[in-house]
């Protein structure tokens, strides 16, 4: 277990500390760099190739095509699907904005749905029940929230009973893998992936990159990202241009080396937050808060045969107590985030699908009580401590205020 080696006034926890990662990192990716650019192969090439052919092994499918960034991996997936205006798509309202915002960019209607207490995951009571309400729905796209497999059997089974594809929305959770241990993007007709800094693979800006077992699907979606064109200038449909550079690609062949190894040190990173928290008195996300236990609830880990990969930590505490407990972090130098403070179908630009307040009640409190916390490999034993103890100091005060 790992212990504090400077006072906590010393200690400062970045939500998301990229410069340590490169300091780990910059041996192996200057040069590559420069070999890129001596190269002055920008567009296409060997590494965008090599990118697509280790990733598609890596989520154990037969395809992977790069793109520009993981929105428009959505795009590209759901134009390949010939979704289109007047279709509908299903798709989480507790998520980033992307999943939805690609399916309104092709003028179809996202279809909002509910999420588990649990997992903050799609809830697939909640999906069976939009198709009592909503006509043309032409596909699901559930999304691996924070780094854990949403309920693919669930998704998959649904898919099948009313004849719609299911897209997976994978951005958060290169890696991931379901109960029978099988990759995300592997299992859907289609996987979409973010390469955001932010992410368990990062690049150097934006990236996306999309899987598929299916060779017609792999085709046109190659064609789509570059304005639709084959063979050159020569254009059957209208694409978008949406590739992903050469320079991203060699970065992130050497950042995949590296990509177990970080999910690995998340995860221990994960069990040291769990135990610390449950020792404390904190229980499992999905158990109500009561007068019994310590007000936090603790990220649900994955099921046996899963694989959680933590892209993000979080905490859940009661809505009252929330942004006090941010700024008690704030102020002792623990970064934290709110993932995400506005479920999509409250969100303002969708008003005209009118969701009134109340519909998706999961979705709408986790809103209100959940909390991101520092969680990527290169964390320090002394900056896991502090978090702990800031968390529970906290959370401790403020139940005992509010009494």
């Amino acid at each position: 277990m790992p212990t504090a080696t400077a006072s906590a006034s010393a200690v400062t926890v970045p939500l998301l500390d990229l410069k340590a990662q490169y300091a780990t990192l910059r041996a192996e990716i200057e040069p590559v760099i420069k070999e890129v650019i001596e190269s002055q192969y920008f567009i296409g090439g060997p590494h965008i190739e090599q990118l697509e052919r280790e990733t598609a092994t890596y989520c154990q499918t037969r395809y992977a095509i790069g793109c520009a960034n993981g929105s428009d991996a959505i795009l590209l997936a759901l134009q390949a699907l010939d979704i289109k205006a007047g279709d509908a798509v299903i798709c989480p309202s507790y998520t980033f904005f992307a999943t939805a915002g690609s399916v309104h960019r092709l003028g179809a209607t996202p279809v909002f749905v509910d999420c588990e207490d649990s997992t903050y995951n799609i809830c697939p009571e909640s999906t069976r029940a939009a198709f009592c309400c909503h006509k043309n729905i032409k596909a699901i796209l559930p999304v691996h929230l924070f780094g854990q497999a949403a309920d693919l059997d669930a998704m998959l089974a649904i898919g099948k009973e009313f004849g719609v594809a299911v897209v997976e929305d994978a951005a958060q959770a290169i890696g991931t893998e379901d109960a029978h241990g099988q990759r995300v993007g592997s299992r859907g007709v289609i996987g979409t992936f973010s390469y955001f800094p932010s992410k368990n693979l990062g690049g150097f800006g934006d990236g996306g990159i999309i899987t598929t077992n299916d060779e017609a699907l792999a085709q046109r979606m190659k064609r789509l990202r570059n304005h639709g064109m084959e063979p050159k200038y020569y254009h059957d449909e209208v694409g978008i241009n949406s590739r992903l550079d050469a320079l991203q690609a060699a970065i992130l062949l050497v950042k995949m080396r590296h990509l177990d190894a970080w999910s690995s040190g998340r995860q221990r990173n994960a069990a040291f937050y769990g135990e610390a928290f449950a020792a404390a008195g904190a229980r499992v996300s999905g158990t109500a808060f009561d007068r019994d236990s310590l007000p936090l609830r603790t990220p649900k880990p994955a099921v046996k045969g899963a694989r959680h990969i933590y892209n993000q930590y979080t905490i859940r505490v009661p809505a009252y107590m929330r942004d006090a407990v941010r700024q008690d972090l704030a102020e002792r130098k623990i970064g934290s985030e709110i993932y995400y403070p506005v479920p999509l179908h409250l969100q303002k630009c969708f008003a005209s699908l009118n969701y009134a307040k109340g519909s998706l009640p999961r979705a709408e409190q986790a809103a209100l009580e959940t909390i991101a916390l520092p969680i990527y490999a290169d964390l320090l034993p002394a900056q896991l401590q502090h978090v702990t103890t800031s968390v529970i100091e906290s959370v401790r005060m403020r139940a005992t205020n509010a009494q």
